[in-house]
């Protein structure tokens, strides 16, 4: 597994981390609860473990019920409104989804899956060379 040093944070500044990610694991989501939580149409996330994940300033957290019944914790920031991080509970707690948007290298995570296809507006595009899965 290749794993990459990636840092970054919010639009203002307040909350800054750094983590360890695979750049394998980015994910394009296309669900409805992505759509709305972004503004637009998915949302791409790096998959990091919660030991590889250091965090400066704290984040406010939202938790939706996601449709498979579990609870997803949605960490941003109070000021700026910037989405940063989410995770879930019991095992889910120990994998935290890094959002692109917030990490400086993202230039480096291409990405290599996407979920929820179906939900995508008939617009987007498909991702080339990515596997797809039409719920997860």
């Amino acid at each position: 597994m290749s794993r990459l040093q990636v840092d970054g944070g919010c639009h203002c500044g307040r909350v800054r981390f750094r983590a360890v990610v695979d750049p394998a694991r980015v994910t394009v989501c296309h669900c409805t609860d992505c759509q709305s939580l972004t503004g637009t149409a998915f949302r791409v996330t790096v998959e990091t473990a919660r030991d590889d994940l250091e965090v400066e300033g704290t984040p406010a957290i939202y938790t939706k019920t996601a449709e498979s019944g579990r609870p997803r914790h949605q960490h941003f920031c109070a000021d700026c409104g910037s989405p940063l991080f989410t995770s879930g509970e019991g095992d889910a707690a120990q994998v935290f989804g890094v959002r692109w948007g917030a990490i400086s290298q993202r230039s480096a995570l291409a990405p290599t899956h996407e979920i929820w296809r179906r939900s995508a507006p008939p617009w987007t595009c498909a991702f080339s060379g990515t596997a797809v899965s039409e719920t997860e």
